[in-house]
């Protein structure tokens, strides 16, 4: 009985892995221009985030979890960011630098009216100071990496409940996004979650450049962003280069 109850488990296993692998399956949100695989379909929260220099900013949050392990990816859209630093410019107090942005002696060319331009810039390491505000959190590690060769900082963070949390801050075409995958103690890290970070076109084409992005200099407009391969072709400024 007790070798026919070991075999009838081992093929419950054997049926129930490839189930359990095929709960993960890359999504594509158009919207918010990137991909990744999820365990199911994620939940989507519309939300609020406030910025280094206290601007309120549109946001999504999607969530989706596998038994213990917990997966998110914050998406804040930083795109309206010259209208409303020009706005906030307008109402500032005369002769208050701090806060109207035209200390460079450009009219805010360098640092942008409102000081939007710098809350641009410094979008991806405000979100990481954020991240270790949490109760409980200690960094293991932080590096600058790229992803499809968009620069971002990869962090490895362990949790007040000693899970782990590896997560991707990165920034593409003014949009800041915080991947976040988390496993309990003891379980591997979240390489198919993490692994699959990505960024697509109006078409839902998955893109990768074919040189180093850098939001603070593409982004912005300091240079045009180099050409990216989508769909089969090279892409750069004004359609498609071959």
């Amino acid at each position: 009985m007790r070798l026919i109850s070991c075999i009838a488990a081992a093929l419950m296993l054997a049926i129930a892995s490839p189930a359990v692998a095929q709960e993960w399956d890359e999504h594509i949100f158009v919207e918010d221009g990137f991909k990744v695989n999820f365990p199911g379909k994620p939940t989507v929260e519309n939300t609020t985030w406030e910025s280094q220099y206290r601007y309120k900013l549109p946001a999504r949050v999607y969530r989706a979890s596998r038994g213990q392990e917990r997966y998110t990816v914050t998406v804040v859209d930083y795109r309206g960011m010259a209208r409303m630093g020009e706005e906030r410019s307008k109402a500032c107090p005369p002769g208050a630098e701090t806060c109207i942005g035209t200390q460079d002696g450009r009219q805010g060319g360098v640092l942008g009216l409102g000081y939007w331009k710098m809350d641009v810039r410094g979008a991806q390491l405000f979100a990481l100071q954020r991240m270790l505000q949490r109760p409980g959190v200690k960094l293991t590690d932080a590096t600058l990496q790229f992803q499809d060769v968009v620069e971002g900082y990869m962090v490895q963070l362990s949790n007040a409940d000693e899970s782990r949390t590896f997560a991707y801050i990165t920034m593409h075409e003014n949009r800041l996004y915080i991947y976040e995958g988390t496993s309990p103690k003891g379980a591997p890290e979240p390489g198919i979650f993490n692994n699959s970070v990505g960024f697509v076109d109006a078409k839902g084409q998955g893109i990768r450049y074919t040189d180093y992005y850098a939001n603070s200099i593409h982004g912005l407009r300091q240079h045009e962003p180099p050409p990216y391969r989508a769909g089969g072709a090279l892409i750069g400024p004004g359609g498609v280069v071959r």
